[in-house]
């Protein structure tokens, strides 16, 4: 007995008979459900029919929802400040509502920069979102509103990527690549290094914004994860202004950058 795509080159398949060619593969919609149920002759019906709404949800048929804070965070030393970065969606398997913020800011000087997004996502792929929405930055001033589209890509090895190009209300054009990943050292010990880089068209300097590539951020922290949700860390974090970016924050009197160590709480619901 020979298996199909198992025979050598020039060799027959046993028998002297070709295998059959493989069905092509159907994509018409599926049918509809039965509007019977056996199990409804010999069990409550609805009992069953509770039943067969778990089983829909359980198998990506169901609204689900999710807030999570990769980054709360205080910065230590002096003059100190802060700095989050979160998101929480509502949806299934394939569309959902994001919504983004992140922000920072110094006990000093207050808070530096906040952002929030709203967003449509849509899986295109098993382990690839796009997204396209709306942005609006309370700081700096003066504010700005932003059309948004973006990518968010799980790659091999649970590497997270997520970038985004945002159009401002005067035709300015801004770019973000994040990346991060996530290295266990133990079951519980988690160390994550991670990069932001945000770009810039032209120059903004009622924003502080310079041409070409205007702020970094590199960071490196070790969190313990206590339950999944609930992972409090420590860690190194580097801010970089460059360019004319880098000019603007000196001629207003503010650093051009900065390398803090943090403390913070990893966790989502």
């Amino acid at each position: 007995m020979s298996m199909p795509g198992m025979q050598m080159p020039g060799m027959k398949p046993a028998g002297g008979k070709t295998a059959p060619a493989a069905a092509p593969i159907p994509y018409s919609p599926p049918p509809p459900p039965p509007a019977y149920h056996a199990a409804d002759y010999y069990y409550d019906p609805a009992q069953m029919a509770e039943a067969r709404r778990e089983l829909r949800q359980e198998q990506g048929g169901g609204i689900y929802s999710k807030v999570f804070f990769n980054i709360a965070e205080f910065q230590l030393g002096q003059p100190g400040g802060y700095r989050w970065d979160g998101q929480a969606w509502l949806g299934g398997d394939i569309n959902r509502f994001v919504v983004k913020s992140q922000g920072d800011g110094s006990r000093r000087e207050g808070l530096d920069s906040a952002e929030v997004q709203l967003l449509y996502s849509r899986a295109v792929a098993p382990y690839t979102d796009l997204q396209a929405g709306i942005r609006y930055d309370f700081k700096p001033d003066p504010t700005r509103a932003y059309l948004t589209f973006g990518v968010q890509q799980l790659f091999p090895y649970w590497f997270e990527f997520d970038g985004a190009l945002f159009v401002s209300n005067r035709g300015e054009l801004l770019g973000r690549l994040e990346g991060s990943y996530d290295l266990l050292l133990t079951q519980q010990l988690v160390l994550q290094p991670r990069a932001e880089l945000n770009f810039a068209a032209q120059n903004s300097q009622d924003i502080g914004v310079g041409a070409g590539l205007s702020n970094s951020e590199l960071g490196l922290r070790l969190r313990y994860e206590f339950r999944r949700e609930f992972a409090p860390y420590i860690g190194i974090s580097y801010d970089q202004k460059l360019g004319n970016t880098a000019e603007y924050a000196k001629a207003s009197g503010k650093d051009s950058g900065s390398t803090k160590f943090v403390v913070g709480l990893r966790s989502w619901f």
